[in-house]
Formats: structure tokens, C-alpha cells, sequence
């Protein structure tokens, strides 16, 4: 299971590589760039995911639901599980939640590090790097209408 976030702006176009190239990795899903998948996978032909120019996407980004444990600790598991429920409707209403959980993240990793899933689905190397791309798009997209499937 796990949990995918979008950003959803009309009008906007969506930042990223653009290859359509999508790799799952320790409990995340990721858009690489075609030389990327050259190195890692060569002589393969990728499956590549096109995107209608007209769509309102703007990010997107998928995590393993076994790093809530880790965000509840961080004080950012509504903001991220859970916005709707919480008044989270666009982006520019999680800039500071989620500036926040990271510097506390960062500032702690051994303790964050602790609740690392047994199953070693997911781990605190793979989410602060989630959290900062998510951030990231939120600061971009401050009034991109915010939503999740969990």
C-alpha cells in the first residue's frame, strides 16, 4: 500500500524530466531520465507513460505507507496522509508544515532512523528526499489544488 500526492494547477506546465519513464525504488515511485534507464537497465525498452499536455498535473509522487510511523513523529502525517481532513487544500498551505517536519527530520536523523519498517520497505533515506521534492513542488506551485489516494 501506499500513498500517492498530486498537485493539480490548470493552466501549468508540469516540471520534471518529461521522459514518461517511471521506476518504483525502496517504496517509492520515481520519473528518471532515458539515460538513466539506459544505465540501468541496458538494452532494455522502458514502458513510457505520456502525458496529455492539457492535464492539470503538476506533481506527483508516491511512498510507502510503512514511513507514517515517521512522518506522526516529524508532525507531518496529516498534512501529508490526510490534508483533506485537516483544511490542507492547496500547496501553498503546506509550505510550512512541511519546512518544519523536514528541519525536524534532519535534525534528528538517528531517531528517525530507529523507525525504519523492519520489512526494509522504505526507510529515512528514502522519505527526506520524498519530503524535499514535495516541498519543492509546493513552493513551485503554491496555489496548485492539493490531493491524495491512500
Amino acid at each position: 500500500m501506499s500513498l500517492d500526492v498530486y498537485l493539480n494547477l490548470p493552466g501549468a506546465k508540469p516540471k520534471g524530466s518529461g521522459s514518461g519513464i517511471f521506476v518504483r525504488k525502496n517504496g517509492s515511485v520515481y520519473e528518471i531520465p532515458r539515460s538513466e534507464w539506459e544505465l540501468a537497465f541496458p538494452g532494455r525498452e522502458p514502458y513510457v507513460v505520456q502525458q496529455s499536455d492539457d492535464s492539470p498535473e503538476v506533481f506527483q509522487a508516491n511512498i510507502t505507507h510503512n514511513l507514517n510511523r515517521m512522518a506522526e513523529a516529524a508532525g507531518i502525517y496529516e498534512c501529508l496522509w490526510r490534508p483533506d481532513e485537516h483544511g490542507f487544500t492547496n500547496a501553498g498551505q503546506l509550505i510550512q508544515p512541511l519546512r518544519e517536519g523536514l528541519a525536524v527530520l534532519k535534525d534528528s536523523p538517528d531517531k528517525f532512523m530507529a523507525l525504519n519498517p523492519e520489512n526494509g520497505w522504505g526507510s529515512y533515506d528514502d522519505f527526506v528526499p520524498w519530503v524535499e521534492r514535495y516541498l519543492a513542488a509546493c513552493e513551485a506551485f503554491p496555489e496548485a489544488e492539493v490531493s491524495v489516494s491512500r
